[in-house]
């Protein structure tokens, strides 16, 4: 990747922030600093890594991404309206009354795979998905971005034990580790660490990156899986509320903001 294309994909996950910022205004909703820390992850993997098609979005060869972290969703309704999927107008109805885009994320939406929000169901659903692919025979891919309070739930780790043991080499499981949750941090509500060594024990691949780098998450993504025979898992280190200064590492922004706090958000982007 040529310095022009890390540009582009920097100036695009800086928009992305910038829609979030506004949806959430709009919206009077919470939860931007769980939006604010996916824009890198979401534009590599769909300007770079992911086959879609905005204008076939159903196409039964489409590789298959499952948003788990649905609080999150206003990200990825934004690269979706950006790359076409629906109307970017959309974008201003927001989480209103007469609005098509929910505070979390809808399979009703062209592009959106599957309806979450309540923690712990993307990854059971990616391994159906990666099981059926490859008792059809298909080349597709099953990409699932969880949260850390994803990978809190007993249904997230019996997914992972199902997928370790049958090798579903086509399953790309990603954390968005930027290890605040809701009420506090973390490793004081369920500590993952040593969390890459559990992984590997469980018979995953592991890498881990910088998630707001974009080289980095290109390049641990460009070729999949990482080892034949084996989920691969990548533990993306993020900063929530990441671009706006009062937001980041700051748990509290997880859930309301005020007006102030949106203007002076953009602001903070738009300087960067």
């Amino acid at each position: 990747m040529n310095n022009a294309e890390v540009k582009e994909l920097q100036d695009f996950a800086r928009q992305i922030r910038c829609h979030c910022l506004r949806m959430v205004h709009i919206g009077k909703s919470g939860h931007i600093g769980s939006m604010l820390s996916l824009p890198e992850l979401l534009v590599v993997l769909y300007k770079k890594i992911l086959n879609v098609d905005p204008k076939n979005p159903h196409k039964p060869e489409r590789d298959r991404f499952i948003l788990s972290k649905g609080h999150g969703g206003a990200a990825l309704f934004a690269v979706l309206a950006e790359l076409g999927f629906f109307p970017i107008e959309w974008l201003d109805r927001y989480y209103v009354d007469d609005g098509k885009l929910h505070g979390h994320i809808s399979h009703h939406i062209d592009g959106v795979e599957l309806s979450t929000g309540s923690l712990g169901h993307g990854l059971p659903v990616a391994c159906g998905m990666a099981m059926a692919a490859r008792s059809q025979n298909k080349k597709h891919r099953i990409f699932c971005l969880m949260s850390d309070g994803d990978c809190n739930s007993g249904s997230t780790w019996e997914a992972i034990m199902l997928a370790g043991q049958h090798k579903f080499d086509n399953l790309i499981g990603i954390v968005d580790y930027n290890r605040l949750q809701a009420l506090g941090k973390s490793e004081d509500i369920i500590n993952m660490e040593p969390f890459a060594e559990k992984m590997q024990l469980f018979g995953w691949a592991v890498k881990i990156i910088d998630g707001h780098n974009i080289p980095e998450i290109y390049d641990a993504f460009k070729t999949l899986p990482l080892e034949k025979g084996k989920p691969t898992w990548i533990i993306a280190r993020t900063v929530k509320g990441k671009g706006v200064t009062k937001f980041e590492n700051e748990y509290r922004c997880h859930y309301g903001v005020t007006d102030e706090d949106i203007e002076t958000g953009i602001k903070n982007l738009m300087e960067a």
